[in-house]
């Protein structure tokens, strides 16, 4: 029988923002942030609970032992998923559809014992409204460069923050690692 209190945990991801929340959960852990294919279609909760399987799966191939926990987190506008924009323009046309709208984030997460196999998901959504934000303002928020590599648009945790006027939901699965669900997951897992 293994010890599952002696298995090192594993984050799947090379987001620095997954990396600091999970350290400032208290967890020691190894990165193993492999390639995957991101192209899946449907409704985003069931798109970011497919990507997060996968990046675990795709990390287990490379880790012999240990608890792997990967995620993936995507906005979604009417139904229709947002992700990382292509460039300065798209950034533009995704922040302003989100102006003075609600809009839910959706952040899938894996945890999955590298060993036996074991494994359980979630998909964990947050509602988030944007205040009106005028197109000046989008432009500077563009030029800071932050929202070019985030799904949606923008950072919640950076310069976004201030357009944000209700959350309904929690902060850090916006920010794209739902950290009560993790918590859980893992502890379900003997960490």
């Amino acid at each position: 029988m293994t010890d599952r209190a002696n298995r090192p945990l594993i984050l799947a991801s090379g987001s620095p923002r997954r990396r600091e929340l999970l350290a400032k959960m208290g967890y020691t852990f190894e990165i193993c942030a492999p390639d995957v294919d991101e192209h899946v279609t449907g409704h985003a909760r069931d798109i970011v609970y497919t990507l997060a399987q996968r990046k675990a799966h795709a990390a287990a191939e490379h880790v012999a032992r240990g608890v792997i926990v990967a995620s993936d987190t995507l906005v979604s506008l009417d139904g229709v998923p947002l992700g990382k924009p292509a460039d300065a323009a798209e950034a533009h046309r995704m922040l302003a559809a989100l102006s003075g709208r609600e809009h839910e984030v959706f952040t899938g997460v894996c945890v999955l014992d590298a060993e036996t196999g074991e494994s359980e998901t979630r998909s964990v959504r947050t509602g988030v409204t944007f205040r009106e934000i005028a197109p000046e303002e989008i432009d500077a928020y563009i030029t800071t460069g932050e929202p070019m590599d985030k799904a949606g648009a923008y950072a919640i945790q950076g310069g976004a923050g201030a357009f944000v006027s209700a959350l309904d939901g929690e902060l850090e699965n916006v920010i794209g690692f739902p950290v009560v669900e993790v918590r859980e997951m893992l502890s379900h897992f003997g960490l």
